[in-house]
């Protein structure tokens, strides 16, 4: 599915640390969305877009619907991308419970054209310190297994839906394949410049 961006349209970003990432400043690597712009800006000076994110770091899809209305439904936005369940797995929400809500989430934006990014984890073998404790290999083999379902439940919601599917774990699987883990993240989760690149292109490929 492709989706055609007019001149004037509005593209939100909404989700977790992986699209906040767009509000970094200093010397940080820009985020996926914001890649996105600069390339649309660049190649389709024509079509100029307003580009709004009200992503959240740490954010599952209760937080998300938490605030559905004032930050998603009430911006109207012409085409809207979601990328969002690492930390429902996180949270220990069932993939009943992330089905769920997220489809409430969707339901309102019928006729809105959508994208919904698949959450991802790299297998990177570095142990890195988060806010959770210590993630190495034990830790992600389990977030893997959780996360597995949450994936497929995204994959269901895009063909119920109707949004075009970004298949970001399918993709960063196959890069990893290419370059190792360790080309695209450093901690499995939150990618790095050449990650937030991939994301980029990947969702660049979607619209046109």
């Amino acid at each position: 599915m492709t989706i055609t961006l007019k001149a004037g349209s509005t593209a939100m970003f909404t989700g977790d640390s992986i699209t906040s990432f767009y509000r970094h400043d200093g010397d940080d690597p820009a985020g996926y969305p914001l890649q996105a712009a600069g390339r649309w800006c660049f190649d389709h000076p024509d079509r100029p877009l307003t580009w709004l994110n009200t992503a959240h770091a740490g954010d599952s899809t209760a937080d998300l619907e938490a605030r559905w209305h004032t930050d998603v439904l009430a911006a109207r936005p012409d085409v809207l991308t979601v990328l969002v369940g690492v930390n429902d797995v996180g949270n220990g929400r069932t993939p009943d419970e992330f089905a769920a809500t997220y489809s409430r989430l969707l339901t309102p934006l019928a006729g809105t054209p959508l994208i919904l990014v698949e959450p991802f984890l790299l297998p990177v073998t570095t142990v890195v310190q988060t806010r959770r404790g210590l993630i190495g290999e034990p830790e992600r083999a389990r977030w893997r297994e959780a996360l597995d379902p949450m994936i497929d439940v995204v994959r269901d919601l895009a063909r119920t839906h109707g949004a075009a599917l970004l298949a970001a774990d399918r993709m960063f699987a196959d890069l990893s394949a290419q370059a190792g883990p360790e080309h695209w993240t450093d901690d499995g989760v939150h990618p790095n410049a050449a990650g937030h690149s991939a994301l980029a292109e990947a969702w660049l490929a979607l619209v046109e």
